[in-house]
């Protein structure tokens, strides 16, 4: 099996009983993996973001049973280490994890994006939350302005809720 096979199948385990978060985290994915190619990342980059997308909310549970939140600071801050664990198990190079990690530390975190899978996973994220949570026509069109930066990106939020 291949890595993000293993991944996809140890996150499903991890939020065992929970089907929305592993809903979420599909989602994620395949938006960060169809906007990656969109954007014809190398084949790092796009394992890297396609990692990234896979475990970005992982610190979600440790969030939740330290902090009784589910807040996007509190996600950054307890995602690192056990996404650091379960990559190292399954044998992802070390240079993948730490970018891995830095991401997951960041994804709420909208200033100073530096580098484009980090741009994509927000992006990918957004497409994901704008519909889950339901958000109203201005919410999507703030989020387009504010946010969105690459032309897959923009094109496929303009197209999902046809602005």
């Amino acid at each position: 099996m291949d890595l993000l096979h293993e991944l996809t199948l140890a996150m499903i385990k991890y939020y065992q009983g929970d089907p929305k978060r592993i809903q979420h985290f599909i989602k994620v994915h395949s938006f960060a993996q169809l906007i990656g190619i969109g954007e014809k990342l190398d084949e790092k980059t796009l394992f890297t973001l396609e990692t990234a997308a896979l475990t970005h909310d992982i610190g979600i549970k440790l969030a939740e049973s330290k902090f009784n939140s589910t807040n996007g600071k509190f996600q950054e801050q307890e995602g690192p280490a056990p996404a650091k664990e379960m990559l190292t198990e399954l044998g992802f190079e070390q240079d993948v994890i730490d970018r891995v990690c830095y991401l997951i530390a960041h994804h709420h975190t909208y200033t100073n994006i530096d580098g484009i899978d980090y741009q994509i996973l927000v992006e990918a994220d957004f497409l994901v939350n704008l519909y889950e949570d339901n958000l109203p026509k201005k919410s999507v069109e703030t989020a387009l302005q504010r946010i969105f930066k690459t032309e897959t990106g923009i094109s496929l939020c303009k197209t999902m809720f046809d602005i």
